[in-house]
């Protein structure tokens, strides 16, 4: 009889902690300035169609619009793509929550303790939360793993380190294995650690290029974090997607990168973040690196953009009740240190989808796309700041926030 009761309370359980999928609507986001992420030009008076998650159709205010579709009066306001961050590390439910709520749809991760971005990306994709989209990295690929060797027993082995060809195929396929997208590696040492010296490189060009051949067997890409010049340029001559950071590259470098094809991830907002006191960082060492920091990686910036690489948004935080960081604030830079609005805008949208490889499905609204939209109180094209405070955030579809009407009937 004991067993028999302990049974039905564990059923009873189980079934109270089943995960239900959120119900699919379709819309009719009416009333919009639409800004279509492809276009230097707000495009007035439009109608967003939205069924079964995705862009059906764009129209024009006026035309009559069935019973199908919930209508959400924009106001006026102004509609862009959900925003792209392609380098965060964000880990847990609550921190997407607050990527999402910033205006985020789609997340590149770059590195997590223990494969929880591949769990976040299937509850997205199977529609159990709203979002953001993730494309997931797995484990970080380091010299050393520290207490990620408990992300999998196969890691077990690199306990001692993970320097040579077979340990590092080893954790490259037990990435793969677990469902990453992209594979994360170290070029240079940290810019947010007092200890260690960004600059210093750490993996040579033999050690990366064996990460990103092993890869490339499974068609992944690989992203290298490398604020220093030597580290960057071994990763990019070892085939790397893009370099993250990149704050002391040299001119021969960004020359290789574009004629290569590798991405710029500037993390901007980070080096900004290392001269504030709370938020992700902080102490006397950091804040003066930080202020050191920021003028060079401008330069660096300034001289990317204006050889055309292609350069993609990422805040590089986990999205704490802590974080300062926010891709918005980074766009934000982006246009302070010499691009256009519509530049830094495409930056976290069209570039950062073609870098995620999610070209074909987000960063647009034009018909086929995932309807992630996100509805701003200005023209972004005029006033980059306005991306700072969506009041309305659509995810696959999902309406996540909805702020207006700010009056009451």
């Amino acid at each position: 009889m004991k067993k028999l009761l302990f049974i039905s309370i564990f059923v009873l359980l189980s079934a109270n902690l089943t995960f239900a999928q959120l119900p699919q609507k379709n819309y009719a986001l009416t009333n919009v300035n639409l800004f279509n992420g492809v276009d230097n030009k707000i495009s007035s008076n439009s109608i967003i169609y939205v069924k079964s998650g995705k862009i059906e159709r764009i129209g024009k205010q006026g035309e009559t619009i069935t019973k199908d579709y919930e209508i959400v009066d924009c106001q006026g306001n102004y509609a862009i793509p959900g925003m792209i961050d392609v380098h965060t590390h964000i880990d847990n439910l609550q921190s997407a929550k607050r990527a999402l709520l910033s205006g985020v749809t789609t997340i590149r991760t770059a590195g997590v303790s223990a494969y929880q971005d591949v769990a976040l990306r299937d509850l997205s994709k199977s529609g159990y939360i709203m979002g953001p989209d993730v494309v997931p990295a797995g484990v970080f690929v380091s010299p050393n793993l520290d207490e990620t060797v408990l992300a999998d027993p196969r890691l077990g082995k690199l306990i001692t380190g993970v320097n040579t060809d077979d340990e590092l195929k080893l954790i490259v396929n037990v990435n793969i294995d677990r469902g990453a997208e992209f594979i994360k590696t170290r070029g240079t040492e940290r810019a947010g650690l007092p200890e260690t010296d960004p600059r210093q490189q750490s993996y040579t060009q033999h050690q990366l290029k064996v990460i990103v051949d092993e890869a490339a067997k499974r068609n992944v890409p690989v992203m290298v974090h490398a604020h220093g010049d030597e580290g960057a340029r071994a990763a990019v001559l070892a085939g790397a997607r893009s370099i993250e950071h990149g704050s002391f590259l040299s001119d021969e470098t960004l020359q290789l990168m574009k004629q290569k094809g590798v991405f710029l991830v500037p993390t901007y907002i980070t080096l900004e973040d290392l001269t504030k006191p709370g938020g992700d960082y902080s102490g006397a060492v950091l804040e003066l690196r930080g202020k050191f920091m920021m003028p060079v990686a401008e330069r660096v910036f300034k001289k990317a953009h204006s050889l055309g690489v292609k350069i993609a948004t990422g805040a590089d935080n986990d999205y704490s009740s802590n974080s300062t960081s926010r891709v918005s604030l980074e766009a934000e830079h982006f246009s302070k240190m010499g691009m256009t609005n519509f530049e830094a805008i495409q930056a976290t949208t069209i570039v950062s989808a073609e870098l995620a490889g999610l070209s074909a499905k987000t960063g647009k609204i034009i018909p086929g796309y995932d309807a992630d939209i996100i509805i701003l109180p200005g023209n972004p094209l005029e006033d980059i700041r306005v991306l700072q405070d969506a009041l309305i955030i659509m995810s696959n579809g999902y309406l996540a926030l909805k702020r207006l009407p700010f009056g009451k009937e």
